[in-house]
């Protein structure tokens, strides 16, 4: 019962939010903007600046720990090391996709449903609270998780057009595909879970943007840590923060079904 209840939601938010054009186009082209945004600064970087940036003391800490992760690397010329540093970062980068879509999407989720007045008929429904939050975040974060890993997959394909394949063996790790399969989804599910519960505590968007907000900034925090080399994420690391932010989905989802007053909504949205 409770997925059947869960899809029939996730077709009727799919419904509206791809028959919007502002929502479908965010989801469709925000992604590739973001790729094309991280490919851009990394080819001015190695272009222009190259074996120069080693002598910075940023650059120097980040490279040490990646090396120390991947002895082999030194070995590399040092406009390839630069290469594989950014390149490496990049899926920390990716993160701000799905982050930065719940922004837009999650957070008007509800809120136009109270508008409108149709969120009073399906609370109406035997549909669980828990089942009703759960298929709305599920909804925008199913979409922005498969736009990040195409873009992960065009990320890989311009690397290749552009000459830096000889690199990409240090770049596809084990810690890529925890990143992109284990840590981008649990990111994702709780920008989603943070995005609808604000939106069902708002009384408009703005208000519920504000809770989403808590999503951005962490992840800002992961992309600077990696970036300055104060801590380089190592598989294993990777690891242990993916089950954490797991275990934070499902923290986020029980408060959000505690937090969410089904019955105010009804009376004081009529």
């Amino acid at each position: 019962m409770s997925r059947r209840h869960i899809r029939n939601i996730l077709l009727k938010e799919w419904l509206l939010l791809f028959t919007d054009p502002n929502s479908a186009f965010l989801i469709v082209l925000f992604p590739f903007l973001v790729v094309g945004q991280g490919i851009l600064y990394i080819w001015l970087i190695s272009r222009f600046a190259g074996e120069s940036m080693l002598t910075t003391q940023v650059f120097q800490t980040a490279l040490q720990k990646l090396v120390a992760a991947m002895p082999a690397i030194a070995q590399l010329p040092g406009n390839e090391q630069i290469l594989v540093l950014l390149l490496s970062q990049f899926t920390f980068f990716l993160l701000l996709i799905p982050t930065m879509i719940a922004m837009t999407v999650s957070t008007f989720s509800i809120v136009d449903e109270k508008l409108s007045g149709s969120l009073e008929a399906l609370l109406a429904t035997p549909v669980k609270t828990w089942e009703l939050l759960l298929g709305k975040a599920l909804a925008g974060a199913i979409p922005a998780l498969v736009m990040t890993w195409i873009s992960a997959g065009v990320l890989l394909l311009v690397v290749s057009v552009m000459g830096w394949g000889d690199v990409s063996g240090f770049v596809v790790t084990a810690g890529w595909f925890l990143t992109l399969f284990l840590l981008t989804p649990a990111v994702a599910i709780l920008s989603f879970m943070l995005g609808v519960t604000g939106s069902s505590r708002a009384r408009d968007p703005r208000g519920a943007q504000n809770t989403a907000l808590l999503i951005i900034f962490p992840v800002l925090a992961l992309i600077g840590i990696q970036v300055t080399g104060i801590v380089w994420f190592t598989p294993s690391l990777i690891l242990v923060l993916g089950l954490v932010i797991g275990i934070a989905d499902f923290v986020s989802l029980r408060a959000a079904v505690r937090l969410f007053r089904r019955e105010s909504i009804v009376v004081q949205w009529r």
